[in-house]
């Protein structure tokens, strides 16, 4: 049996600014009060863990004890089938230390150059933790294709290259609310809530 959430204050262990609105969103309906790490200054850990799930648990447990709250942390990225799943947990950091995510767009379309499978999806790990070290993850993904060049100036991260399933947009042209429905983080989320957030 998942442990429960039972409100108040709440850590989203994350120093992306478009992240925290994202899942501030998804958490608005619970009472949640949502607080950046960054907010608090707390640290980013150095991700050192070789799957999604292990990250956001690394990040949410290091923002929990380090707050003394609950911590919710997401781990995700684009996996890119042509790519042996590249850039995968390494996303971000295709984008540098500048959080360059037009540069990271760029080298994806660079890598699969000659290429002819477009198909990618992404993956999202979502970790909450408690200040005693227990913690829940769950994840979700959604498959779409690649798309160049990059449209869209909705989302964040790759969302302008990504074509979700079933879609002839991409995430970065879609109306949030069109895109929480059926994103990764939503279907990640979709199961945190049934674990610890519902009676």
């Amino acid at each position: 049996m998942a442990r429960r959430f039972d409100g108040g204050r709440l850590v989203v262990a994350s120093h992306n600014p478009g992240k925290v609105r994202e899942i501030a969103e998804l958490l608005a309906p619970f009472k949640v009060e949502a607080v950046a790490a960054g907010a608090l200054n707390l640290p980013e850990p150095e991700e050192t863990e070789s799957t999604f799930v292990g990250n956001a648990t690394l990040k949410a447990r290091a923002a929990a004890l380090a707050s003394g709250l609950p911590a919710l942390a997401d781990d995700s990225g684009l996996a890119v089938a042509a790519l042996n799943g590249a850039p995968g947990i390494y996303s971000a950091r295709w984008a540098g230390p500048a959080k360059d995510f037009a540069a990271a767009m760029a080298r994806v379309e660079r890598e699969l150059a000659g290429k002819s499978d477009p198909s990618a999806k992404f993956v999202c790990a979502l970790a909450l933790c408690w200040p005693d070290g227990h913690c829940e993850a769950f994840a979700g993904e959604v498959n779409g294709r690649l798309r160049f060049p990059p449209r869209g100036e909705k989302g964040f991260g790759y969302d302008p290259i990504f074509v979700p399933e079933g879609h002839d947009i991409t995430f970065g042209e879609m109306d949030p609310a069109m895109k929480h429905a059926m994103s990764h983080r939503a279907r990640a989320f979709a199961q945190l809530v049934a674990a610890c957030f519902r009676a």
